[in-house]
């Protein structure tokens, strides 16, 4: 078990529950979820989760703008990218604004469990 907690950030409300499951069943715990990167630097600023896991194409704020604002505030926060397949421009881009990894959808549970573990060491 973990008492790391994680905040998912996805405008696809089943995304968001699918991540979540699979967190869960892990023994992590989901303190947030949140539908667009403005809310989740508001989230992150009232959760200080141990890490975010962020869908890139959202409204509003997309994640890359999101992961850049927080980044700037919290440099030592450590946020997890989720993108689709063929946005590896984007992907680039998250990593050099400091993303500490990325899982392309659609993903395998082991992958997601691997990444968290790799990033939360």
């Amino acid at each position: 078990m973990s008492d790391k907690k994680i905040l998912l950030v996805d405008d696809a409300a089943f995304m968001r529950m699918m991540i979540k499951d699979i967190l869960v069943k892990n023994g992590y715990t989901v303190c947030g979820e949140e539908e667009d990167g403005a809310k989740a630097i508001e989230q992150y600023n009232a959760l200080q989760p141990d890490l975010i896991i962020m869908d890139i194409t959202m409204p509003n704020m997309d994640g890359l703008q999101a992961l850049k604002a927080i980044k700037k505030e919290h440099p030592q926060v450590k946020i997890v990218m989720c993108s689709a397949m063929g946005q590896e421009s984007y992907v680039v881009e998250a990593i050099k604004s400091g993303a500490a990894d990325f899982i392309v959808k659609p993903f395998q549970a082991d992958r997601i469990i691997s990444t968290v573990q790799k990033v939360l060491k």
